[in-house]
């Protein structure tokens, strides 16, 4: 699971303050606002609700906050969220997507520029990078859930495209449109995964010096501590010299 899982990984084992971990929930919310918005407020019905409820279970987001952020939505006073992806490279020449939801387009661009700006990389053009990414769908699961192949077998059996097994868990990848019926499929065999929605998935995984690789990771984790930023994908792979120096 190179790329963005590896990154993000790491970035979780530093743990979480309250200030970060109340972060993390307002932007699951407003996720969970937009989504319900945009479909239906039955996740059973919507598959982008359903994966957001996903995301917020798996950071401990208590059912209450949960269910206001969907009731929310319904509401005539309920903001309006302009989805935005931001495409640029950071040090090293590591290409990186930024999905943002945000309520002020110019806010947010200039907020996103200079941080690219001040972490050694460069805003592009929308469509620079992405070329280099894949746009699939993401199930997740703890490897206790299963063996690698009992696995593999149920991944093939509900229309997966390919399942990495590990460790940390395993990865089902789908194509984007057979996401809700793949995690549908395997749902019914081994419960609720740990994660299910659309990701950028990176081709190839570029080594870069460690120096480079420290400021990819700051860079990465300035994004992200963004209000309007959702999601931060790179085509950044960590050595293991990094990572020992990061104590991952």
């Amino acid at each position: 699971m190179a790329g963005h899982s590896q990154f993000k990984n790491i970035m979780h084992k530093k743990g979480r303050a309250d200030a970060a971990r109340a972060k993390a929930f307002a932007k699951l919310s407003r996720e969970i606002t937009v989504a319900a918005k945009l479909g239906m407020p039955d996740p059973n019905m919507n598959p982008r609700l359903r994966a957001a409820i996903i995301a917020a279970r798996a950071e401990n987001m208590p059912k209450d906050n949960i269910e206001r952020a969907i009731k929310k939505s319904q509401g005539g006073d309920a903001e309006n969220y302009d989805e935005i992806r931001y495409e640029g490279y950071g040090p090293g020449g590591i290409a990186i997507i930024v999905e943002a939801l945000t309520d002020n387009r110019n806010r947010t661009a200039s907020e996103v520029r200079a941080t690219f700006t001040k972490g050694g990389g460069n805003l592009a053009e929308t469509g620079a990078v992405s070329f280099m990414f894949n746009r699939v769908g993401v199930v997740e699961y703890d490897a206790g859930k299963a063996s690698a192949d009992a696995m593999l077998e149920a991944a093939i059996e509900a229309g997966a495209d390919d399942v990495s097994s590990g460790e940390g868990g395993h990865e089902i990848i789908t194509a984007p449109d057979s996401l809700h019926e793949v995690a549908r499929g395997l749902e019914g065999k081994f419960g609720e995964p740990r994660k299910s929605g659309l990701v950028w998935r990176p081709q190839n995984a570029v080594p870069v010096p460690d120096e480079d690789g420290e400021k990819v990771l700051k860079l990465i984790e300035t994004l992200e501590d963004n209000d309007d930023v959702q999601n931060v994908y790179a085509n950044f792979e960590v050595s293991e010299s990094l990572m020992a120096k990061l104590g991952a």
